[in-house]
């Protein structure tokens, strides 16, 4: 068995962990293997000595991608909910991880998470107090796919529509092992 990796790119409060949960729930329900890749959660375990530099957030990435290589055999779903904002790294995991590689974009505008701002990101770099915020400062640009596995609308759509979509296309996806 060699897991789908789902890899849930988007800015920070466009709903990425908060869809890869509920979609964990369903497909658990169902009686799949899933794994949460979180990368907030990951970051401060796996990388807590890297900054918010592009070459800092390449190698988070890549160490993020490294794990997903390592756990594939063990489970049926992993979902890596993380902004990675760089095409080239999202590129290089595609094929690194191969056919099972599934990038989802997680789709707000800047307006739309800088209003919802769950954890205060948006505000702190506005007031100044948080330099070098994915998306807002120009030295870390968000790069949206360009050719995007699935692309989640959250500005439209609710969090439960949007797992209800992602949970029928990683079905339509998967292949069991035989």
């Amino acid at each position: 068995m060699t897991a789908l990796v789902a890899w849930m790119t988007g800015l920070s409060g466009a709903g990425k962990s908060t869809i890869a949960q509920q979609a964990s729930a369903i497909l658990l329900e169902r009686g799949y293997t899933v794994l949460i890749l979180d990368g907030d959660a990951v970051r401060s375990a796996l990388s807590p000595n890297l900054g918010f530099s592009r070459d800092d957030i390449m190698e988070n990435d890549r160490r993020l991608m490294t794990l997903c290589q390592e756990a594939r055999s063990e489970y049926d779903v992993i979902l890596v909910p993380k902004i990675s904002p760089f095409r080239e790294q999202r590129s290089l995991t595609r094929r690194t991880i191969g056919k099972d590689f599934l990038e989802i974009y997680v789709q707000a505008s800047l307006a739309t998470v800088t209003k919802r701002d769950p954890k205060g990101l948006y505000r702190n770099a506005r007031e100044g107090r948080l330099d070098g915020l994915i998306g807002v400062a120009p030295e870390v640009p968000y790069e949206p796919p360009m050719c995007a596995d699935l692309v989640l609308e959250t500005e439209s759509g609710s969090p439960e529509s949007c797992t209800a979509i992602l949970v029928e296309y990683l079905l339509a996806n998967f292949e069991p092992a035989e």
